[in-house]
């Protein structure tokens, strides 16, 4: 009997605990289901009832059947935390990364084995509390990217277990304490991006002997690096950059044997580099923008783990280490604007895979090296601005992976190997100011954007075959000894946007036939032999906005529709002209424009012209009673004309406009108060208000209330033209689907075989580059009448604001997200109340929600907006966008063209050499709106358009993060706007190394494509 019980009582004791577990687990499930109802029944967490065990929903993890990890990454959780979370008594882990969570530090103490706390992108706000150090279990706190602000309170120096502290990219603006210097477990601290006060570097952190990565760009460091760092005998990445620290750099830093980072560019450090570099184990130093002295030492060729080396904006002297060219693992070797001479070790990309060759601005001598490109992933040469010699090597010629190569500025000679014009991914080539001859090859790289050759020894002939440079931007050939006539083949070039061919010896007549110039803002062929009339075709280019032909031998009349021309530059002089010039031109603004041509005059002259009403003999008038028969007669032929005609041709045309109506097919995206006989009935010259190389634009009324709508006529041929096509359907696809205030309404679609149009809203104040450069260029019509068509401050800001939000949805807030590729300041209309809408989506791109970046086949967008990273691989992202918009907001508040600030650069490298110079941000600010009651604001603006064109896209800030701070700029008083724009004061950015980079080749701290597409919330 007793041997039958003992199965039974083993039985009974097992089931004990088993029941208790349950019941456990049972208990942590009401719970979980409580705190989804306090978390306001998110639908991320749907899956989450009564019926399933919670070790089995995917943000839970049990252990022993107990939750010990909660997972809320993610779920858009918009409450604050409730502390009945800490009822999961054995909870050790606690995500709730990239939420909305509002409110201060959660409380959290009675999560009594807490050790993993994750509270990083969302809203919080306030201080983290004195009393931090109850939760005495953390080993990981990440609050990164909130809004937390004041002091670090010395007690989160007694965490005794914590191993990794991340703060970065809050608002704490008072002190951290040195009490940090006291988690003798700490591995990971990262602090970066605060405005914190002023401080220096405890010299108590270099007691955290197990510390590996000190990260703290950007938070106000002053003095100097402690020499007591080498105590931190474990750190292997060390990040100060961005900051105020001064003096020499530790002599003992580059003893750390486990160092394999060193960031301290863009500090006021000085002295000489250490000699004696013992941290074997270095992949990547970054000095750049410092004031350092003396030479690069000969100890850093010894680091054969070494990657990239980055010494530009400092005061280097002497020549380059032989051996740093001999180094095995180098990738990116940049060391320009400094005083380096000699000649360039030539075994540069002998003994590594070079990407990344930067030596501009120095005083280099001798011939580039031969063998960049021998480990065949070369991607960019820049040495402008030097004393260079010789030929270009021939071994860049076999180089498929380059895609720029800037040599400009330097005395070059001979002719350029016949393989780099065609070298396969080639963007840019730049080599102005060389003695470099030959002639012209038939075809291009595919890719190549700007060709810029002026001031060199280049002859012959433009050859017909320049036809195929299809995707050329730019092409500057000005002083060389170029002849012949200008082939016709020059104007179909679709994307072209500047041409100069000044100061050759080109003869004939300009081609009458322009085919393809929809994009030309700069024509200059002054200087030459050319004759003949103007080809009136000229005026049909939409965006011209610079036209010198002076010193040539053209005759006849000026066109008179180049009157019609929005010119910020003309220049005809110096030629055989006659005639009266066009109305439209008899402007002060055209001094001097018609010079030298003996011929010309004006009605009623403003400039210095004769009137041509003197030089002409006046006609015999008509007697009056003949004009009266003539008149008299020709009424009343007319009139049977009329009479007769009507009858017989009002059925003619009814029957024959019913044919036509049907067939045209009409998709309607909104509710229609139209009909698409209304439309198409209106398609007349009269209404067209616009036309580029997309097709034409009409206003059309839609009623007798004064209502309009746009029309976007896409084209009109039988054979249709693929690549409108394709952008057609781009735009029907994307505005179709989305709803947003501040992008353009796309009401319907209307289409037949031959034709496509789309229909919009009309927005009454058009275009926001009209009323920022329309008045310097000529007078705006057909706008609501504003005083002298200037938009002050508050307007400015409001359209910021606006198509900031537009960007910001598209970006972060659509269901795909989009990339527009074309932002610029055309592309933003202006409703009646100058509200901004983001137009024009021919070139966007929809992504994949987890796609890192698409690769594109030409280079899309406008020059000037173009963001400098299309030169140097296909791959983009929504940072694209960011820049164009960073060059918007500097067109706001500069009142300059993206393309025309008068010194031979665009407008974002003109305001990156200012900021690079230190010189006051009031010099470039709009005469026209700068009011000292506004000047916080265009400052803080100022700030943002900087940091948005920085020269590394992982360095721009998301579209979220300036929609926020635009957004502040509006709130009362402007608290919020101070607070943030303390927060991006971009003061020291690395982007002082601008010039060279915004010609087309990265000169910023090297980003990972994970930085490119992180997007945090500030």
């Amino acid at each position: 009997m007793s041997q039958l019980c003992l199965p039974f009582f083993f039985l009974l004791f097992i089931s004990i605990p088993f029941k208790a577990t349950s019941h456990g687990i049972e208990t942590e499930r009401t719970v979980l289901l409580e705190l989804k109802q306090q978390l306001g029944n998110p639908l991320s967490l749907a899956h989450w009832n009564s019926s399933s065990s919670p070790c089995d929903w995917p943000e839970i993890n049990c252990t022993a059947n107990s939750i010990t990890e909660v997972h809320l990454r993610e779920k858009n959780i918009v409450v604050s935390v409730p502390p009945t979370i800490c009822d999961l008594k054995n909870l050790t882990y606690l995500d709730l990364y990239n939420n909305f969570i509002p409110g201060g530090f959660p409380i959290l103490y009675n999560c009594s084995k807490l050790q993993i706390l994750d509270l990083s992108q969302n809203y919080f706000v306030g201080p983290i509390p004195n009393d931090i150090d109850r939760l005495s279990t953390l080993v990981s706190l990440d609050i990164s990217g909130n809004n937390f602000s004041g002091d670090i309170p010395p007690s989160i120096g007694r965490l005794p277990l914590l191993n990794t502290l991340n703060i970065v990219q809050n608002q704490f603006n008072g002190t951290f304490p040195k009490e940090i210097g006291n988690l003798s477990n700490l591995e990971v601290l990262n602090m970066a991006y605060n405005e914190f006060v002023p401080m220096r570097i405890p010299s108590e952190f270099s007691q955290m002997s197990k510390l590996l990565y000190l990260w703290m760009t950007q938070t106000n460091l002053i003095g100097e690096v402690p020499e007591s760092f080498d105590n931190l005998s474990s750190l292997q990445h060390l990040d100060l950059a961005v900051n105020n620290l001064e003096g020499p750099i530790p002599s003992s830093l580059f003893s750390l044997k486990n160092l394999t980072v060193v960031y301290l560019y863009c500090n006021k450090l000085s002295g000489e580099i250490p000699k004696t570099v013992d941290a074997l184990s270095l992949i990547e130093i970054d000095l750049s923008v410092n004031s350092l002295t003396g030479s690069i030492p000969e100890d850093f060729g010894k680091l054969q783990h070494l990657e990239f080396l980055n010494l530009a904006y400092n005061q280097l002297t002497a020549e380059l280490p032989t051996s740093i060219a001999q180094l095995p693992a180098l990738r990116d070797f940049r060391v320009f604007q400094n005083k380096l001479s000699g000649v360039l070790p030539p075994e540069f990309g002998l003994h590594s895979g070079l990407e990344g060759f930067e030596v501009s601005e120095n005083q280099f001598s001798g011939q580039l090296p031969e063998h960049l490109c021998a480990g065949g992933v070369l991607q960019g040469v820049i040495a402008y601005t030097n004393n260079l010699t010789g030929r270009i090597p021939e071994s860049l010629g076999n180089c498929p992976t380059l895609r720029t190569i800037q040599l400009h500025n330097n005395k070059f000679s001979g002719e350029i190997p016949r393989r780099i014009w065609t070298t396969f991914n080639l963007s840019i080539l730049l080599l102005t100011n060389n003695s470099f001859s030959g002639k012209l090859p038939s075809r291009l790289a595919w890719n190549m954007s700007r060709v810029e050759i002026s001031n060199n020894k280049f002859s012959g002939e433009i050859p017909p075959g320049i036809a195929s440079w299809s995707n050329l931007v730019v092409f500057q050939a000005s002083n060389n000894l170029f002849s012949g006539k200008i082939p016709k083949e020059v104007t179909n070039l679709p994307r072209l946007t500047t041409l100069l061919l000044n100061g050759n010896d080109f003869s004939g007549e300009l081609p009458s036939e322009i085919i393809s110039w929809r994009s030309l803002t700069t024509l200059d062929v002054s200087n030459n032999k050319l004759s003949g009339e103007i080809p009136a075709a000229i005026a049909s280019l939409p965006d011209l906005l610079n036209l010198d032909l002076s010193e040539n031998q053209f005759s006849g009349e000026i066109p008179p529709e180049i009157g019609n021309l929005k010119l910020t530059y003309l220049n005809l002089s110096s030629n055989q002209l006659v005639g009266k010039i066009p109305k439209m031109l008899n402007n002060l603004a055209y001094e001097g424009s018609f010079s030298k041509n003996s011929d010309l005059c004006a009605d009623h002259p403003i400039l210095k012209l004769p009137d041509c009403n003197s030089k002409l003999n006046q006609p015999d008038k008509l007697s009056s009673k003949c004009i009266a028969m003539i008149v008299a007669l020709s009424i009343l032929a007319s009139s049977i004309i009329l009479v007769l005609s009507f009858f017989l041709v009002r059925d003619y045309r009814r029957k024959k406009y019913g044919q036509y109506l049907s067939t045209w097919k009409l998709t309607s995206f909104q509710r229609l108060v139209f009909t698409k006989r209304s439309i198409l009935s209106n398609l007349t010259d009269n209404n067209l208000i616009g036309s580029g190389g997309s097709g034409k634009v009409y206003r059309i009324a839609i009623n007798r209330l004064g209502d309009y709508v746009a029309v976007k006529k896409i084209w009109n041929s039988k054979k249709v033209d693929h690549k409108l096509e394709k952008e057609f359907l781009a735009e029907v696809e994307i505005l179709s689907n989305i709803r947003h205030s501040n992008i353009v309404k796309l009401l319907c679609c209307i289409s037949s075989e031959d034709s496509k149009l789309l229909v919009y809203e009309y927005m009454e104040n058009q275009s926001l580059d009209r009323w920022l450069h329309g008045n310097k260029r000529r007078p705006i019509s057909g706008m609501n009448s504003v005083h002298h068509a200037v938009l002050d401050w508050p307007r400015r800001l409001q359209i910021a604001v606006g198509a900031a939000q537009g960007l910001c949805y598209m970006h972060h807030e659509c269901l795909t997200p989009i990339i527009h590729r074309d932002v610029k300041s055309s592309n933003i209309l202006l409703d009646s109340e100058f509200n901004a809408k983001i137009a024009d989506f021919g070139l966007a791109k929809m992504l994949t929600r987890h796609a890192s970046a698409h690769s594109m086949s030409t280079v899309a967008g406008s020059f000037g907006y173009l963001a400098p990273e299309y030169a140097y691989t296909t791959k983009i992202n929504a940072k694209v966008d960011v820049y164009s918009f960073g060059v918007v907001l500097l067109e706001l508040v500069t009142g300059k063209e993206a393309n025309n600030t008068d010194e031979n650069m665009n407008l974002a490298e003109w305001a990156w050499q200012h900021f690079s110079d230190d010189k006051p941000v009031e010099e470039i600010l709009d005469p026209e709106v700068k009011e000292t009651s506004h000047l916080e604001e265009m400052i803080l603006v100022y700030k943002v358009g900087i940091l948005s064109t920085h020269a590394s896209p992982s360095n721009r800030p998301s579209m979220k993060e300036v929609s926020h701070i635009l957004r502040s700029c509006c709130l009362p008083n402007g608290h919020a706007a101070k607070k943030l724009g303390s927060k991006f004061d971009v003061a020291p950015l690395l982007g002082r190394d601008t010039p060279s980079y915004l010609s087309g080749y990265n000169h910023g701290k090297k980003g990972s494509e994970e930085d490119d597409n992180m997007t945090n919330i500030v």
